[in-house]
């Protein structure tokens, strides 16, 4: 994994991440070019399929101001998502039958500087499991703390 440009980090805290994949985006040149400059925001974006693709929705790309208005992009537009046929069998399985989502966790550049956004196979976390992370995480914090004082 190269570069990251943009993280999920909300997919961390809600989801209990299963199984990771890697996958190529479909993008157009002024989205390449917001993509670089770091206008990206994954937050709220997550994964639907439609007619056996995946596509990615909600993810913001925003627009640069240099950008002619005739070539620029939709800022929320969906992005088709580039994956094997049994990858896509695999995740549509599992969300139509067990109950799973598929989540965004981050969009980085790959070795050979193209766009490549990871994803996963996820299951909802409970607000006590949300509790339950945020008690270790100030544990592990406190003791870091202790010890760097010892």
């Amino acid at each position: 994994m190269g570069e990251t440009i943009a993280k999920n980090k909300k997919a961390y805290f809600d989801y209990f991440l299963e199984e990771k994949f890697e996958a190529g985006l479909v993008l157009k040149g002024s989205e390449i070019k917001a993509i670089r400059a770091g206008r990206v925001n994954l937050k709220d974006s997550f994964i639907r399929f439609v007619q056996g693709e995946a596509f990615l929705f909600n993810a913001h790309i925003g627009r640069l101001e240099t950008t002619h208005h005739f070539y620029a992009h939709e800022e929320r537009g969906s992005r088709k998502l580039l994956l094997h046929k049994k990858q896509i069998a695999k995740m549509i399985k599992a969300v139509e039958k067990d109950g799973y989502t598929v989540v965004p966790l981050q969009l980085y550049f790959n070795d050979r500087n193209i766009v490549k956004i990871q994803i996963a196979i996820a299951k909802g976390k409970q607000l006590h499991d949300k509790r339950n992370d945020l008690k270790e995480k100030d544990m592990k914090r406190d003791m870091e703390r202790s010890m760097k004082d010892y």
